[in-house]
């Protein structure tokens, strides 16, 4: 008996005027082609950018796929996760068995990323616990993201850093700037600013105009084999009733 085909995974992306954004997608793409050799991966946009997420899964549609995982790449389960993107989804051709996965955060992988990029940005693990790092989101009036993000910088502070603050570019509060302030203030050695986004745009650069005062600026996510790894995960999630069912 033949195994089914796995489930086409559709990376569903904000999109951005800015074209640095979807060179990031696309190159976080690849790399996670790259780590799971045969699987089908296709990326569409919600705004901005093409190819469109309806485009995407009309074309599917038309090739004769049935199943489909839609996987938002998006950090923290806020409006384009519970409104925007089942919107979308309901649009679908009827034909397509699509299951949303989970938003990628909050996950240990990431927040490893976001530590190892701060030593490629110049810390080194000696400097850990004189260091008080910002962790910079972008920022949501979702009351539930906001939570997510302080307990990612809770669990964070833990891992022996002097402190980490949460910070946001828009729609909370504080500002990066603010955060970094705060950690001066608090007697930290040195300050270092982690941003908690995907890809370069608009509120990352806001976010780096914020860290200014810092002694260390990290890079954003993007591509990172660690967000890969997640982003693979939360596929798998995704399908495993199917799995389950079929035994496999």
């Amino acid at each position: 008996m033949s195994r089914p085909e796995r489930p086409v995974l559709v990376v569903i992306a904000h999109g951005s005027r800015d074209p640095r954004h979807a060179a990031t997608v696309h190159a976080l793409v690849r790399r996670v082609r790259a780590q799971r050799p045969g699987l089908r991966v296709e990326t569409g946009f919600l705004d901005f950018t093409l190819p469109s997420v309806q485009g995407v899964l009309n074309s599917l549609a038309a090739e004769g796929v049935r199943d489909v995982v839609a996987l938002p790449l998006l950090l923290t389960r806020a409006f384009h996760a519970k409104s925007d993107i089942p919107a979308v989804l309901r649009q679908a051709p009827s034909r397509l068995r699509i299951r949303q996965a989970e938003v990628l955060g909050p996950s240990p992988l990431l927040t490893a990323a976001l530590e190892r990029q701060l030593y490629e940005a110049g810390l080194t693990p000696a400097d850990k616990s004189s260091t008080g790092v910002v962790l910079a989101s972008a920022g949501s009036t979702d009351p539930e993201a906001i939570a997510v993000i302080a307990e990612i910088a809770r669990e964070w502070r833990h891992t022996g850093w002097c402190a980490v603050r949460p910070a946001f570019a828009s729609a909370s509060l504080p500002r990066t700037e603010d955060a970094v302030r705060e950690l001066r203030a608090l007697g930290c050695e040195r300050v270092a600013v982690a941003p908690y986004v995907l890809a370069p745009g608009f509120l990352p650069d806001r976010i780096a105009r914020g860290a200014a005062g810092a002694d260390v600026l990290a890079d954003v996510l993007g591509p990172a084999p660690e967000v890969a790894r997640v982003l693979l995960d939360r596929y798998d999630e995704a399908r495993m009733p199917s799995l389950a069912a079929l035994g496999a």
